[in-house]
């Protein structure tokens, strides 16, 4: 089979999409013929291959709305003559191109978020999506959540949908330097409560720090991750006196990372909006064994964190209700551990790369007989 995936970008971008991919083709490589189509971040177009997967970045000449606009792509589909073009959404202008090669091949759509803030641009885009859902042989989601909470989704026929889980590689989190763990240890303190990912509009940064007011036994938070807010963070970690308490990291190393998961006691996802979709990096923290602290959100966040069973669950915009369950598990440690331990074994058994690449595997299959 030759299968074209076309996405945002590719590693090393770590955002959570980016991330998925990766792991998703590093594994299909050993099956099918495969290639990535992605924008550079410039107007050049780069072709590379890394750990065996073909990626050709794409020269774009603008980005507007978080679309890059890449006008070789129509092209470029059209001259690969897949079997299967993979696209993962959202992406309009990936959409709209699809369509100008003339659909070859048969359509997969990873589904992985609805467009959530450009509304005036969704309204205009809408009649395009709607067709190019209705086209796609088989639309990917990774919990059920995605279809009951999207507007296109949940009118769409439910034999056209696939429940594939994110994975990841669990092994690599526990997979970490003892010594660089006791560095991070010493240079913020405990109890220590870590958060990874872009410092953004929907992360919900803003009530992590609000509700340091509310939390006993004056708890260190590390915060992984740059993004537009950093300056306005920093400025209210001063205005809140907590300054001293919370210590943000920047973009963290693969080394750093792992070792930051094993270091903390908790780890929490306080996002705030729908753009949330998923959170792979509960994912990354169930894998090193500990408890995740996240929102009850409309997606895939509350199904991949099992509230009491794997974390807690709590109220978005909610500061005290944060706040309260970072107190009853800094104040439990055999809860702390029990939760930690089941959330180990849920991402064993539910989430990991290897499962996810057999059966998107078996979707190919299926729509090629």
């Amino acid at each position: 089979m030759k299968i074209l995936h076309i996405g945002k970008y590719y590693f090393p971008y770590a955002r959570g999409i980016e991330t998925y991919l990766k792991n998703l083709c590093e594994r299909l490589i050993e099956a099918v013929d495969l290639e990535v189509i992605v924008a550079n971040d410039c107007a050049k177009t780069v072709y590379e291959e890394i750990n065996g997967v073909r990626i050709t970045r794409l020269g774009r000449l603008f980005e507007l709305a978080a679309t890059s606009f890449c006008f070789a792509l129509p092209f470029v589909i059209r001259k690969k003559k897949p079997d299967i073009v993979h696209i993962h959404l959202p992406n309009p202008w990936a959409e709209l191109c699809y369509f100008l090669a003339g659909c070859p091949g048969k359509l997969v759509v990873s589904f992985h978020s609805d467009i959530i803030r450009q509304k005036f641009l969704l309204k205009l885009h809408s009649p395009l999506h709607k067709a190019f859902l209705k086209k796609a042989a088989k639309i990917i989601v990774a919990t059920p959540r995605h279809i009951e909470f999207s507007p296109f989704l949940s009118k769409l026929p439910k034999e056209k949908f696939e429940v594939v889980h994110y994975g990841i590689n669990p092994k690599e989190i526990q997979d970490y330097d003892e010594n660089l763990k006791e560095e991070i240890i010493k240079n913020t303190g405990k109890p220590l409560i870590l958060f990874v990912g872009s410092l953004v509009y929907y992360k919900g940064l803003e009530i992590l720090l609000q509700s340091t007011k509310y939390v006993d036994c004056n708890p260190h938070f590390m915060l992984i991750g740059t993004g537009k807010l950093e300056n306005k963070l920093k400025n209210m970690t001063k205005t809140l006196g907590v300054e001293k308490n919370v210590h943000f990291f920047g973009n963290a190393d693969n080394e750093t990372l792992k070792a930051a998961y094993n270091a903390c006691d908790i780890f929490v996802l306080p996002s705030n909006y729908r753009s949330e979709a998923f959170g792979i990096v509960q994912l990354e923290a169930f894998a090193a064994g500990k408890p995740v602290i996240s929102c009850d959100l409309p997606s895939g966040v509350p199904y991949v964190n099992q509230d009491e069973k794997t974390g807690l669950i709590v109220p978005p915009n909610n500061p005290e209700a944060l706040a309260e369950a970072i107190n009853k598990l800094l104040s439990n440690d055999d809860l702390r551990g029990k939760l930690g331990k089941q959330a180990r074994e849920r991402v064993k058994k539910e989430f990991t790369a290897d499962q996810m690449a057999a059966k998107t595997l078996k979707i190919y299959e299926t729509l090629t007989q």
